[in-house]
């Protein structure tokens, strides 16, 4: 069980695994995009010339079948949208995505290159006689053609003397070429594929040399178990699992029984092998260890295990509600679903014709698990389901999940970090660095952290902000209504609501990012439309706005071109990481890393004020308390933060005043601390790390 494959591992045979599958139909769309605006847009024909790299990165990472099926699925769209030339183009590009992607994958040279782009070159030289051959009289126009034009420009010579010879060559040489045209063709295109692969070689292997740090693992990918589906009961005996690029376990020594009819909870810290072990129970094999169960774990597959992630929107496929409970199923098992009862169930009840873009955060992981019901699951997985939900859906989402197993022949795992989660399990399973114990270390709760420095003028303001998505349409859906607030210099303003109160919207209207249907939105003044970048937003998924490969990098492209090591390292300390974490790959950060990075990166860009979007969405205890403690640095070193979040418990002590928002309206607001009762401690007064803060915001070195 130690040869575990990986998503660009050596599995040379069976059907396309789901990675190849996705991967693929991605970057297939992304090269159809390319080829037809590249062929229909003036000016855009450049596009076509680097429709090879996503073709490129297919065939970097994955077998060549995957690149196959790929281009010709995108072959037969391009010609459909574009005619039947930019299609030839695509695969063009295609084959020389192919031999470069496979000689990087198996760590060839320019020989190798040279070797494949003959074959090929030998492959499209057969082709392209073929098509002329077969089409003999379109062949005669188009050669009728030519010859017209080189005797009528032979004409022309001859009335200039000095060049009539010129003519007479030119003449001679088209009718030879004519004769021989089959070689001609095919030593043309033999020697137009080699030299363009050459060229290709340094140009498109050099991009994906630096592409080659993306992530593109399948954590779920696992070898063929031809046995028939029956994933319960499981048992897991002595097991651990190591990753191939870990130096350590990710879990060792469990065991682990789930049968049906049973609702088990797992509950550890962020970093405790939680999602390790569901990878396990939805059939990736350990490093060591025994897992038993009857069959195959039949992942995704009728009558096996079903997965409800962490994000629920990275889940939702189809357009309508009704469209993604059977999004995936062949036609005749969606016609056997009875969707109005399955959404009934769910507590959707009455919403198959709702937009799914439409729905609440909890709204979307109750139809996540409406469509794992849809394939009669024995057994589901919820991996994090309740971490990105306000309290309120949380708790239905637990009470919906522990009622399945009483109403349906399956067995649920939850898998969380909130222990209020699994108070209505069966049985509860604790897990803390890869083991399985007793209980888990008690965190202290964040508390009240007194101001340091009093706040200032106003210096955000919103009057009468609206906004309605899709205005003007039959899907219109207003998001805020007549929203007026001010936010002073250095205040921590604290926005709660529930999941579709509006909170998100109002994030990026504060940011500048999306322009209120009406209303105003002003920072110091301005208009914040026309001040993008000085109100800093901090994504509730920081791992979606890192755009580098290392946290260094991504820290000073954020402070811009003049941001050296020293102030990178400056930001690092200042929101408590250590600064050899500049060399790591955004990759390896844990949720509460990444989260503490991009603040780094915000800090870095001296911004006026910012705005977190849910800062301890996805943490557990331990990690909410420490960005809880970063927000107190952050505000007592003078920058105004505006948090939303549902989290008003944990963030309430480190915030001035709390405003309620609730179906795009504000209900009130908490007073303001007072401002004479704090003191005015300039930099050397404060903590050292508020003290770095308050340098960075005020732009010292």
């Amino acid at each position: 069980m130690n040869d575990l494959p990986s998503a660009a591992g050596p599995i040379d045979r069976g059907p396309l695994r789901p990675i190849e599958l996705a991967t693929g139909a991605v970057l297939g769309g992304v090269t159809v995009g390319l080829v037809t605006i590249g062929s229909v847009v003036p000016f855009a024909a450049g596009l076509q010339l680097v429709a090879a790299v996503p073709l490129g990165m297919l065939a970097y990472r994955f077998r060549l079948r995957a690149l196959l099926t790929a281009s010709v699925a995108a072959m037969l769209v391009t010609f459909v949208a574009a005619g039947i030339a930019p299609a030839i183009g695509l695969v063009s590009s295609a084959t020389l995505a192919g031999i470069i992607g496979t000689v990087k994958r198996r760590g060839g040279g320019l020989v190798a290159v040279l070797g494949l782009a003959v074959i090929a070159g030998l492959v499209w030289a057969a082709f392209a006689v073929g098509t002329l051959l077969v089409f003999a009289r379109s062949r005669e126009l188009l050669f009728d053609g030519i010859r017209n034009l080189a005797h009528g420009l032979q004409d022309l010579a001859a009335r200039v003397p000095p060049l009539e010879p010129l003519g007479r060559l030119a003449a001679d040489l088209t009718d030879t070429v004519i004769a021989s045209w089959w070689l001609w063709m095919a030593a043309a295109v033999i020697a137009g594929l080699v030299m363009t692969a050459v060229f290709s070689w340094f140009v498109l292997g050099s991009i994906l040399d630096r592409l080659a740090d993306l992530p593109g693992s399948d954590q779920l990918d696992a070898p063929l178990d031809e046995r028939p589906i029956a994933p319960l009961p499981v048992t897991l005996r002595d097991v651990a699992f190591r990753y191939p690029s870990a130096t350590v376990d990710a879990l060792h020594g469990i065991d682990l029984t789930v049968d049906s009819d049973e609702f088990v909870a797992i509950v550890g810290h962020n970093g405790s092998g939680k999602s390790t072990l569901t990878r396990l129970l939805a059939g990736l094999p350990p490093t060591s260890g025994t897992v038993h169960r009857p069959g195959s774990a039949g992942l995704g597959h009728l009558g096996g295990t079903a997965l409800v992630l962490q994000r629920p929107e990275s889940q939702t496929l189809g357009v309508l509600v009704a469209d993604d409970v059977v999004w995936g199923l062949s036609e005749e098992l969606a016609a056997a679903v009875e969707i109005d009862a399955l959404l009934r169930e769910v507590g959707l009840d009455g919403m198959g014709d709702k937009e799914t873009a439409t729905l609440s955060g909890g709204q979307q992981q109750r139809l996540a698990v409406a469509a794992a019901l849809a394939r009669r699951p024995a057994l589901l997985i919820a991996d994090e389901a309740t971490a990105m939900i306000d309290p309120d859906g949380r708790r239905d989402l637990v009470a919906l999940l522990a009622g399945l197993p009483k109403r349906h022949q399956m067995a649920v795992v939850l898998v969380t970090h909130h222990e209020a989660d699994a108070a209505a399990a069966d049985r509860v399973v604790h897990l803390s660095s890869g083991r399985t114990v007793e209980h888990l270390p008690a965190w202290p709760r964040p508390v009240r952290d007194s101001r340091r420095r009093p706040m200032g003028e106003a210096v955000l303001e919103l009057h009468g902000v609206r906004h309605t998505y899709n205005r003007g349409t039959p899907w219109e859906a207003p998001a805020l209504h007549s929203v007026d607030l001010s936010v002073r210099r250095g205040e921590a303003l604290l926005i709660v609501g529930g999941n579709g109160s509006g909170k998100s919207t109002l994030a990026w209207i504060m940011a500048g990012l999306i322009e209120p249907s009406s209303g105003r939105c002003e920072l110091a003044g301005t208009r914040i439309s026309k001040r993008i970048g000085r109100v800093a937003l901090a994504f509730q998924h920081s791992r979606l706005q890192m755009q580098k490969q290392t946290v260094g990098t991504e820290i000073a492209d954020w402070g811009g071109g003049a941001t050296g090591s020293g102030a990178v390292g400056r930001a690092l300390d200042a929101v408590g990481l250590d600064r050899r974490l500049a060399a790591r790959s955004i990759e390896e950060l844990s949720g509460g890393q990444a989260k503490r990075v991009v603040l780094a990166a915000i800090v870095a860009s001296h911004p006026q004020v910012v705005v977190l979007d849910e800062p301890l969405a996805g943490l557990d205890p331990e990690g909410r308390a420490d960005v809880v403690e970063l927000l107190a640095r952050l505000r007592d070193s003078g920058l105004t933060l505006i948090v939303i979040s549902h989290d008003i418990d944990d963030l309430a002590g480190v915030c001035d005043r709390t405003v309620h928002l609730q179906a795009g309206r504000i209900l009130g607001a908490a007073p303001v601390h007072d401002p004479a009762n704090a003191s005015d401690a300039p930099a050397h007064q404060l903590d050292p790390r508020a003290a770095t803060m308050w340098r960075l915001e005020h732009g010292e070195r």
